[in-house]
Parts: structure tokens; sequence; C-alpha cells
């Protein structure tokens, strides 16, 4: 699947004033604050390049940044500005950096050179033994909850023994307990995960001066890309590595700053004068990307985040369109619309599908547009996250409505036999399917007669038959149902979906988008029964299994792209739809929710950043109304719309800053000044 958008044909000044300040700076603590689109990337390079050609051997430079797509970018730019020559600046990753830093010192931390590096399989793997080994029944910790706890305790730089004195609830209490045995059989099997990357790399430069002055001492400059994405380990490791040279160069904008639930903070960013107070400042203002009031929309909006470094993104482009505020009745209208709005600017101009991109704030967002973009035949490519059709959770409940329809159907009916958990062990299935080819019969048949099978508990025969007569009574209400958003929605209650998803997901923030996929198929059902005036169960399974199977695509194809907003970070595209612009989805309600107002200050700059990856045509929508459990709610228009427009109304008054609105909602609504 393609993850990177074509970049335009724009030319960018060989370096402006700003950028050239910047990459002229002299060999001290430098702070660039580079605005979205004004060539932070070029700035890095020409500044590297610059160090070269005056004097410094390329391997005393130190560039690092987070992915490997931007190291490499970096790199080549690098090589393409000086030509071939056999020593290059180190350009990588943290992670890359933390790597090489520890192979050669690991062992004063007590672990072999050749240490094995964990991935998530791995470390699930680990996580249930660990469980194991202390006996801790599954009830009460999964090994997914051990994971989730010990990466947020790692993310705080919070070893076992801190994390005990921090824990307050008895899961985490065990969690912290856990957490001390995991990190014990990781360093007998010679082994760390990711984010031990990070911490033993800090604790090695932080409390070893031998390894401090080793590592620091390899360079005279370290160059930091996308500062404001640090974690705590990754601010530390690069004092420790540039506090001697104090030739540290850090390229960032704290308006883009979107990453803080997975350990970024702003702060790092904001303080920088204060960490470092012999710093230069220098701002990237001029943005080559957008049209003129695109910019005007992005400035005004993130003027309203308290905390950030003074600065207003000019263009550099002129002409252009101003960006809309499209209003419709509900989402399956907005999907509809903005895709008739897409194949209109196909057809009329000489844009192509990859100069498209819809963005969102949630995963469960985009299942509407796809249903309406293989509709219209157009094709698609969904980033950063599965297909809603892929999910877990979708997949779950499409298997119990496949087999109301087919119970013959053994694949969905093992998948759902023991989802959730009623009793029915792994060994009781495999009984029941070896029975089943022996009778020459479908596993189905034979649920009612199962105490008859070698291998079946008692217990597991009874679950088995209750099991049965659940899809029984659900094939009879199936076929007599008047609505079939309620019945699947007993269904669920019935069977304790909820509940289950709840408790095999306690972090709030992986729960969340699960139980919204659930909602999301109960929402397909509304609308299927909506548009077809069908409640037949078997109609509704044709429609999403036909829609899925569609789904099948090239990696490289030339198609509009689908993705959330934190994916879209880096990207840029000539026509942009941003959709959702509500309350509780953009801020998200978790964020509305906080008082302190930082997670709002996130989301604004969330929002930012969507706003900022259009180049040429920008689309704002929202809906009045949007299905939740199945049924519409009304919905109250984003507050970063009136920020960004400039209207007097406060969003939660609810009147939108274009369209219409129904008599209903002028009754019900009122509108006040902020």
């Amino acid at each position: 699947m393609r993850t990177s958008a074509v970049q335009s044909k724009k030319k960018v000044p060989r370096l402006n004033t700003e950028q050239e300040r910047a990459t002229l700076a002299p060999a001290k603590p430098l702070l660039v604050l580079a605005g979205a689109g004004t060539g932070k990337t070029r700035v890095i390079t020409t500044r590297i390049a610059h160090l070269i050609r005056n004097g410094t051997a390329p391997e005393r430079i130190l560039a690092v940044t987070f992915t490997n797509k931007a190291a490499r970018e970096m790199q080549q730019r690098t090589s393409k500005i000086l030509g071939k020559r056999k020593k290059k600046p180190e350009i990588s990753t943290f992670h890359s950096l933390c790597v090489r830093i520890l192979r050669r010192h690991i062992q004063k931390l007590g672990y072999p050179p050749r240490f094995a590096i964990y991935d998530r399989s791995d470390q699930e793997a680990a996580a249930r033994t660990t469980l194991r080994e202390l006996k801790t029944p599954s009830q009460s910790l999964r090994p997914s909850d051990l994971l989730y706890f010990i990466g947020r305790w790692k993310n705080q730089a919070l070893d076992p023994e801190m994390a005990e004195k921090e824990a307050e609830s008895e899961r985490e209490q065990i969690a912290a307990i856990a957490y001390a045995r995991y990190q014990m059989n990781l360093r007998a099997a010679a082994a760390v995960d990711f984010d031990d990357l990070l911490l033993l790399t800090e604790n090695l430069l932080q409390n070893f001066e031998d390894v401090r002055q080793q590592e620091a001492g390899r360079f005279d400059h370290v160059l930091i890309d996308e500062y404001q994405d640090t974690n705590g380990s990754q601010y530390k490791i690069t004092q420790l590595l540039a506090e001697s040279h104090r030739s540290l160069c850090v390229v960032g904008d704290d308006d883009q700053s979107i990453y803080g639930w997975r350990g970024a903070e702003v702060a790092h960013i904001l303080r920088f004068k204060q960490d470092w107070p012999e710093a230069e400042v220098v701002r990237l203002e001029t943005n080559y990307r957008s049209r003129p009031e695109i910019l005007t929309m992005a400035n005004r909006l993130i003027a309203f985040n308290r905390q950030r470094h003074e600065k207003e993104l000019r263009p550099a482009r002129k002409g252009g369109s101003a960006p809309r505020i499209l209003q419709f009745q509900d989402e399956a209208a907005e999907a509809k619309t903005i895709v008739k709005d897409i194949l209109e600017l196909l057809e009329q101009t000489p844009t192509q599908p990859r100069h498209i991109a819809i963005l969102f704030r949630t995963n469960e967002q985009p299942r509407a547009f796809e249903t309406a973009l293989r509709q219209a035949g157009l094709p698609y490519t969904l980033v950063g996250g599965m297909s809603f059709y892929d999910r877990r959770e979708v997949r779950d409940l499409l298997a119990y409505l496949k087999v109301f329809t087919a119970p013959q159907d053994e694949v969905s009916l093992l998948r759902i036999l023991n989802t959730p958990p009623r009793g029915i062990s792994k060994p009781a299935q495999t009984a029941l399917i070896q029975g089943a080819t022996l009778a020459g019969k479908p596993a189905y048949d034979l649920l009612a007669t199962a105490d008859s099978i070698n291998g079946i508990s008692t217990k597991a025969a009874t679950a088995m038959q209750g099991f049965r007569d659940l899809v029984d009574s659900y094939k009879k209400q199936f076929s007599r149902t008047k609505d079939l958003v309620e019945t699947i929605r007993h269904l669920i209650n019935q069977i304790g979906y909820i509940d289950e998803v709840k408790r095999r997901y306690p972090d709030a923030g992986e729960c969340e988008p699960r139980l919204a996929a659930v909602e999301q198929l109960i929402s397909a059902a509304g609308n299927y029964q909506r548009e077809t005036n069908s409640r037949s169960l078997g109609g509704f399974l044709d429609a999403t299994l036909l829609d899925h199977r569609d789904q099948a695509e090239d990696d490289e194809r030339n198609a509009v792209f689908l993705m959330t907003l934190h994916a879209a970070k880096g990207l840029e595209f000539p026509h942009v739809y941003l959709a959702g612009m509500e309350e509780g989805l953009l801020p998200h309600h978790r964020a509305v929710a906080d008082e302190t107002g930082n997670a709002i200050d996130e989301e604004r700059r969330l929002c930012y950043v969507g706003v900022t990856r259009a180049q040429d045509r920008l689309t704002l929508s929202l809906c009045l109304s949007r299905q939740k459990w199945g049924k519409q709610r009304d919905t109250i228009p984003s507050r970063f719309l009136y920020e960004m427009t400039g209207k007097e109304s406060h969003p939660n008054a609810g009147n939108a800053p274009t369209g219409k609105r129904s008599e209903k909602q002028k009754r019900r609504r009122t509108t006040s000044r902020p």
C-alpha cells in the first residue's frame, strides 16, 4: 500500500533569507522553528553540506530523525549536494543510533553485545510466559494488558521499582510486579524490546561517564530533526551527546507536535532557550506549499493555542480559491457528496486520484467513504490502518451473522464458538471438528450431541448446546425482524460482546476504537436498511461482503488517499478534504473532557496539520447528525471551524459557520458570544 503523496512540481528558491541564516549560523545551540511547508529538510541538508565544505569531517556530524524514510531522504539529499565521498555523515533514526551505542557498551549493563531485539510478537510471548510464571489469572491481567502498562511506564522512564511505587490500582500493582519479572526474563534471554533501546542508552550515557565521553566525542555537530516529537529519553540522549561541544541544531515545529499519546513532549521545543541559554532562534515562515487563503485559515487556527513559539506562515504562492466548508445531514451524505465532488474534479481538470486525500480524526470514519468510493468505481488507498472490514471486532460480529444465515460455515463457526469465552477450549473445538469429519456432517449438526464426542467435557458440551440454541434463536429472529439494527444490538448485548472488548483492552485509548468499530457495523446496518428499505440479513451480508471482496488492490495504484490526520503528517496533496469537523470527533471527545486544556491544544495542532497538508484546494466538512450505535444523533460543529473562520459564535452553541440548519436545530440551539 502506498504511504506517501506525490510531490508537487513547485520550484523552491535556492535559499531564502531565513533558510540561509539557519544554514550559516555558527556552531552553537540553534533552534530552527520550521513551519509547515517551509523547507525544513532542505535546511538540514544544506547545513550539513555547509559544515563539511568548511572543514568538518563528514563522519564527525550526527543527524537524527524519526523514520527510516526521512533518514534515507536526508542522506540522499546530502549526497546530491556534496557528490560522491568515501566518508559520510552519520544519519539515522533514534532507535538505530541507540542500537549502535548499545552494541558497543551494553556489557556494562550486564547484557552480551549480541543481544536480541524483541518485536511485538516476541513481547507478547514474553509477557505470556511472565504471567504464567507468576500464576496470574487471565481475567486479572492479559499479556496485552501487561504490555500496555510496561509501555506506558517505559515512556515515562520508570523502572519496575519506580512503577511499583507509582501503581495505584490492584491491577497496576500486579502489572508492576510482572514488569520486574518481564525485564528479568528479557535479560536472561539476552534480549531488549524497542523501548529498552532508548532507556538503556540513556542509562549508559547518564551513568557511565566513559561511555558518554566516548560516544559524544565521536561528533563535533549534532542535528535533530522533528525535535517536537522527542520523548523523555530522546531528549536526554540529545543533551548528553551535545553538552560538551554544544554544537546542537534542532529543527522542528511546536505547532505540529501531535504525538503526545506516545510520549512526545512539546515542552522540549518550547523550553529550548532555557536548556541552552546561548541558543540562536531562526524562524522559517515562508511556506512554499499552500495557497494564501489556506494559510490564512491555518494561522488563525493555531494562534488560539496558549503556549507556542510566535510565528506566522507567509505564502510564497499566489492565487487559488478560498477553502470551502460543506455541511451535510449525515455521514452517508457527507461521503456521497464528497465522492461526487471528486468525480467532477477528475472529469473537469487534469487532476489524478493520487492528488486527492480525504483526512479524518478516527479510524472508524473512512467506512462510509470506502463504500461511496467503491460505488463510484474510484480506486482508493487506506493508509495508516486496516480496512474497516478487516478489524477483529467487525469480523467477529460478521461471523455471527454469517452463521445465522449459513450454519455450515465452519470457518465463521469456529471463530465465534468461544467468542466471547463460554468455556469451549481449543482441544474441545478440535475434538468437535474431528467428530464432524468422522461423521461426515457439518460441525453445527453435532453441537446438540457434543457430549457423545470423545475429548469434549460435560461443561464444554453444555456450552456447545447453549451456543446452538443461541444460533437457532437468532436464525428465527432475523427471519422475521422488522429492524436489523435493533436485532443486531440485541445480539451484541446478549452475548456480552461490549464487556468482552472492555475486558480484553483495559486501555481506553485502545478500547475506544474497537468499540467504535462495533458501533460502525451497527450504523452500516442502519444505512443499508434505510437506503434499500430491506430488513434482509442475507442482503446486508451480501452488500458488506462484496464491498470487502473488492478491497483487494495493488500496492502502487493511482488512488485517492484515505488516512488519519496522524498518518498525514509530513505529506502534501493538491486537494484535501478534512471530514468530520464536529465536537467529539475533532476535537476528540477525550480531549474535550480534559480539564487542563492541553489535550485541546494538541487536537488543534492536529487540525492545523490537516489544513496545512493542502496545496491548492481545501474542503472542510461536517454533519448535522451522525449515527451512534445505530441511531442518528445531533452533532455540534467543531470549535476549530469558528476559530479558522473568525466567527464570533461560540462553538458549543452549535450554529454552523456555513450552510443551513433544520428548524428543529434552530429551535434547540442558540448563539452566544465567546
